[in-house]
């Protein structure tokens, strides 16, 4: 039984693959063709649900081994990449329930999508998303879990931007999958320095080699995960993210900001289990932030105006508890409280279309005391206290600063010398050659010229022969002359000017992070 495991990520797969392609190829277009693409939607995710229920069962009953080795993806040296699934234990029932609510939104969506004009697309989308979270939750590698973590993030971006000619919606998509690589850089360094300390990529050798790492390693290893995990459930700084997610349809939204792909932060967690052992204070920073995501997600949920924004604030408060548990190693009732909010949360999105209809001549809920009598607070939480924008102050306005010095610097200086060095040459001997214009010696002429040469290795030659022509003209011949004083002013005056760009926030954040991958 333990087999069929393979089967649920695939079978999704093949439904997206079958759905893009004949999509493509405008086999499936239009209202006419929805049935096709609904039907093999629900058939491949409703037959993954069986196949995960079914081998649930059989691990119900002690039949299940803990991992099975389908056989060898890559092989470089000392470097192998076994494709493994989980068959017992956390994954699995977690396989389970996300198959279960993947079910249930793609038959929700099936109405709810009716005769929109990216229907096919909508479901091919969905489908290879199903296919990805799968592959996230019941691979027992950390490359598998990587490729289905890229997938569902892409999948994401794809039904933010789902109405790609609404201004809003692309650049929220963009903003949203910009923030995500953050997180991906995080678990790919978690990889690499797994690999280069353990020298394994399966979760449970990991696990089991922890021992031996040093408490720096450790716990930067964890640190790796933990950032990933952070950006990916939209744990402070980067929980604003999640609001631009809504932008999205209404299924879309329950399945992967409610339910599915934003707890893909949390079971990242309980992967690295065995690995926060040894690193506490990696662990106190997760419950730390989980503790003010809590804190700021309640107090901003308290005052949005629209139900999606409500809830997707509610949702943020909920995982960050889930990260306060996990961070106090409560983990068994993270488990359960994972499994309950995914389960409740994808049914409140699901039906926030018809919450008007739902609580009709219900007495609104008035404003909480606190907030009616400090209007300023109020203010502070209905802006989201400005957490966006200052992370733009702090972070991304730095690095476009230092990308617009280093774009200045590429096509002003490296692009002169890569592609021709006599320009940059003759820059740095411009004010040689006007003097030398003034007083009629004209050094650079091929009459007058100090030293000629043909090919590179010639004009090589013939540069340095009249750089070294105009130092002794100017400094050795004449002394300590009017020019060498001027010159060495303006020395000083580019040399102050470096120092105080050097200084900018920009370039010392360079330079400390610099420092740190040196010292690591």
């Amino acid at each position: 039984m333990k087999n069929l495991v393979v089967f649920i990520p695939l079978i999704p797969l093949l439904a997206a693959s079958y759905i893009g392609v004949l999509h493509l190829f405008s086999v499936l277009d239009g209202e006419k063709s929805e049935r096709i693409t609904a039907r093999m939607a629900n058939y491949a995710i409703g037959l993954s649900c069986l196949l995960a229920l079914a081998l649930l069962g059989t691990d119900l009953f002690s039949q299940n081994n803990d991992v099975l080795i389908v056989g060898e993806w890559l092989n470089v040296n000392d470097l192998s990449i076994q494709l493994r699934f989980f068959t017992h234990g956390f994954s699995l029932k977690l396989a389970a329930l996300f198959s279960i609510l993947l079910f249930i939104v793609t038959r929700f969506a099936v109405n709810y999508m009716h005769r929109e004009a990216g229907f096919h697309r909508f479901f091919f989308v969905l489908s290879l998303f199903s296919a990805a979270m799968l592959m996230l939750v019941l691979s027992a590698n950390t490359v598998g879990t990587f490729i289905g973590w890229e997938i569902a993030g892409l999948c994401s971006y794809l039904l933010i931007g789902y109405m790609y000619d609404r201004q809003t919606a692309t650049q929220n998509a963009t903003r949203v999958f910009i923030t995500n690589r953050i997180g991906d850089a995080g678990f790919v360094a978690g990889i690499g320095l797994g690999y280069l300390w353990l020298g394994n990529t399966n979760w449970l050798e990991m696990g089991e080699l922890a021992n031996p790492l040093s408490n720096q390693q450790a716990e930067l290893c964890a640190f790796c995960f933990a950032l990933a995990a952070f950006v990916k459930s939209a744990q402070l700084p980067f929980t604003p993210w999640l609001a631009r997610a809504m932008e999205g349809p209404t299924p879309s939204s329950a399945i992967f900001y409610g339910s599915v792909m934003i707890h893909a932060g949390v079971y990242l967690l309980f992967l690295i289990q065995p690995l926060l052992a040894h690193a506490p204070l990696v662990s106190m920073l997760i419950a730390i932030v989980g503790l003010f995501t809590a804190i700021y997600a309640t107090v901003v949920g308290l005052t949005q105006t629209d139900i999606k924004s409500s809830l997707i604030f509610a949702t943020s408060g909920q995982l960050g508890l889930l990260f306060l548990e996990c961070g106090l190693g409560f983990w068994e009732l993270a488990i359960w409280h994972l499994c309950a909010h995914a389960t409740v949360r994808a049914y409140q999105l699901l039906t926030a279309p018809s919450l008007l209809v739902n609580v009709a001549n219900n007495p609104i809920k008035p404003v909480n005391a606190y907030l009616a009598k400090n209007t300023r607070f109020y203010t502070y939480a209905l802006q989201r206290f400005w957490l966006e924008p200052l992370t733009d102050l702090i972070i991304v306005k730095p690095i476009q600063n230092l990308a617009s010095d280093l774009n200045y610097f590429d096509r002003h200086i490296l692009d002169n010398l890569m592609g021709s060095p006599a320009p940059a040459i003759r820059a740095i001997s411009s004010l040689a050659q006007a003097k030398e214009q003034q007083i009629g010696a004209h050094l650079n002429n091929n009459e007058n010229s100090f030293a000629q040469g043909s090919g590179f290795a010639g004009k090589i030659t013939q540069w340095t022969a009249d750089i070294l022509d105009w130092f002794e003209s100017r400094f050795i011949l004449r002394g300590v002359s009017k020019d060498a004083i001027d010159y060495g002013k303006r020395l000083g005056r580019i040399c102050q000017s470096c120092e105080l760009m050097l200084l900018k926030p920009r370039y010392l954040a360079l330079f400390v992070f610099i420092t740190l991958l040196v010292a690591f």
